[in-house]
Formats: C-alpha cells, structure tokens, sequence
C-alpha cells in the first residue's frame, strides 16, 4: 500500500512542476501543432505534454515498483522507452504509419514474449476456453495494437484522451490494489496521477498537448493492464475472480476501442487507408452538436463510466451475453449521436439560392424591320 501511495504523490508532483517547463521549452524551439482543416484547435499549441508525464510516470514505477524475483518490470521499462521514443520523433520531425506500428510491435514483443504478458484464454466468451499458443499470441500482439492505436487516434480534444486513460488506468489500478498485484497497482496508479497532473494543463482551454509520445504511452500501459486484468480477474482462484471478464475488459476500454474500429471500418468500406484521417470520430460528432471541448470530453468519459459500471454489474449473465449488450448499446449511442449531428447540420445548412425566373421572349406578330441607309443611319423598313 505504502509502495502504491508514494508512486501515487510522486508521480503528480513531478508531472506537475515539469509541464510547464515543457512548455517553454516548446516556445523556445518553436515546437507547436499546427491547426488545419481536420483539426479541432485554431490555435498553435506546444506538443510535448507526453514527456512531462512519461518522466512523472517512469520515475515513481522505477522507484516504487516492488522488487520481486521473475518480476517483468525490466521489460516494461524497456517498452516503454521504447514507445517514447517512437512517440517522440513523430511529434518533433514526423514519421510514417508503418514505422509507428514496427516500433508499436516491438514494445509489444518485450511485454508479450520476454515479460510473458499475454491473452491465454477467452473463458468462454462464445464458448472457447484455452487458446493454442499460436493463436494466443496473435491474439494479444492484435490487442496491443489495436488499444494503442485506440488511444492515439482519440485525441483529438482538449482532455479526452487524458480523461479516459486516466479513468482506465485508476479502475484497473485500484483491482490490482485490492488482488495485491503490487506492481500492476503501481503501474496503474502511477499512470492516473501523471495524467492528473497533465489535465490541469490540458483541459479546455488547453495550455499543451499531450502529442503522440503522450498518447501512445497511454495507450501501452492501458494495453498492459487490461491483459494482465483478463488473465488474473479470469482465474477463479483470484482474490476477486471477474465472471464474463473478456466482455468486462472490453466495456472497461469501450470509447476508444469501440470508435476506433467503427472508423477503421467506415475507411476500409470506402477503399481508404484505416490510417488516413477524417472527422468520424464520435468526438467530432459531438463538436458538431455544438458542444465545446470540455463538453464533449466530460460527455465521453462519464458514457465510458457508465459502461464500465454496468459490465461489472452484469457479469453474471455469461460472456457471449454481456459483450452483446454492451456494443449494441454502442451502437445504438453512437447511431442516436450520429443522428443528431445530422439533423443539426441539415438545420444549419444554407438555403440553395432561388431559381431566377425564366425569361421570356414576346415577339410581335408584326415585327419592324430595321435596315441601314447609305449615309449609315438605321431606318424603319
């Protein structure tokens, strides 16, 4: 507990007192995003809001992480250094899709297969138990992919991306305290006060923003945590076994991973790159209902508290059950939004400019007849 309470502190503290430092750091070397037309800010803003909390974190899991034989603490750290750096580069000179996703595959390769941090059953969400070990691995190196890329992909509001890895992070955090998974407890608690830390900077109207190196660290260390959540809330022997607990890890992530794989349908149904961008983010939905950025981040997060809230009070009704419900809920939410949005903009819509009336042509029945004179002088015929 005592380990869990000084990451906590330490972890606040050091992002607190850092971001701003950052900030000028970023005025100095001219280290800004630039808006455009996708983008909901209007306004240049300082992109290295990750490193401030990446230090917070990585110092109080360094110093409060409870030393353990066969711990796989040292693989996190290298992962997580890992990402860091891809987030990094990408925020400061840019990078390209595919060379994020090798460096996304190579953290997850320290976690999966040296931290041996995986998915090793689907305890009976439809019907499968045990997973083959091939399957089991790919199975996990998607998961990890999919939730990183989750969390990069929905941060694009002042807070949002904060908020819910925050929320994640404290819920997992606070099981792994009460199984005395010391830690995961740590990892988790360690990651929700950075990022406490960061949002009094990054709330509307934001100060600096989080970049890739901040999202993709989110969405790493969230990753971590739903799995090894799966793996020891699945055991019955747990000091709090989880029923139906794939469904409930699911529902725990349900904002990010749900929209994200929506949208990545939406691209590939219209022959596009998944990774190419455009506004059908369940973000943007919500900023085009008019709300403002603390609207829209409040409205997502209390939605994802929700979720969580209602899986865990469900988890008796089986796996296969409880996963059904809780996306078609997803479904029905996100369609009742995406139909708003679309009376509001048909409402606001300009009016299409009127028809100018056809003109008509009346010719006399007894026309005259004009011709020119020899001294060039028109003249009735």
């Amino acid at each position: 507990m005592e380990n869990v309470i000084i990451a906590t502190v330490l972890s606040f503290v050091i992002t607190y007192f850092g971001i701003p430092i950052l900030i000028k750091v970023a005025e100095l070397k001219n280290l800004y995003d630039e808006p455009d037309e996708r983008k909901s800010h209007k306004t240049l803003k300082p992109t290295l809001g990750g490193m401030g909390f990446f230090a917070g974190f990585i110092i109080a899991l360094s110093i409060c992480a409870p030393s353990q034989s066969m711990s796989p603490l040292q693989y996190l750290l290298g992962a997580f250094f890992i990402i860091f750096m891809v987030g990094l580069k990408d925020d400061i000179v840019g990078l390209s899709p595919l060379k994020k996703l090798i460096g996304q595959i190579c953290a997850a390769f320290c976690i999966i297969y040296l931290g041996n941090i995986q998915i090793t059953s689907m305890y009976g969400l439809f019907g499968v138990q045990e997973l083959p070990y091939h399957i089991s691995l790919l199975l996990t190196y998607f998961t990890f992919i999919v939730v990183i890329n989750a969390f990069n992909l929905i941060d694009g509001v002042d807070g949002l991306a904060g908020s819910i890895g925050m929320l994640v992070a404290g819920v997992l955090g606070a099981y792994f305290l009460f199984v005395h998974e010391v830690l995961f407890a740590v990892l988790g608690f360690s990651m929700a006060a950075a990022l406490a830390a960061f949002l009094i900077y990054n709330i509307s109207p934001s100060k600096i923003f989080m970049g890739d190196t901040g999202s993709l660290l989110i969405g790493l260390v969230n990753t971590i945590l739903v799995v090894k959540f799966i793996s020891v809330a699945g055991n019955p022997a747990s000091a709090l076994p989880v029923a139906a607990v794939p469904a409930v890890a699911i529902a725990i992530l349900i904002i990010p991973l749900f929209d994200t794989l929506r949208v990545f349908m939406i691209r590939m149904s219209k022959g596009r790159s998944p990774f190419s961008a455009d506004r059908n983010h369940i973000h943007h939905y919500l900023l085009a209902l008019k709300l403002n950025h603390r609207q829209t981040t409040l409205s997502l997060v209390l939605t994802n508290a929700i979720f969580i809230a209602a899986a865990f009070a469900l988890q008796n009704i089986g796996a296969t059950s409880l996963l059904f419900i809780v996306l078609a809920a997803a479904c029905v939410s996100t369609g009742c939004v995406y139909w708003a949005k679309k009376r509001v903009q048909a409402k606001s819509a300009p009016l299409p400019e009127p028809i100018p009336a056809a003109q008509t042509t009346i010719i006399s029945p007894n026309p005259k007849i004009l011709k020119v004179n020899t001294e060039g002088v028109l003249q009735d015929k």
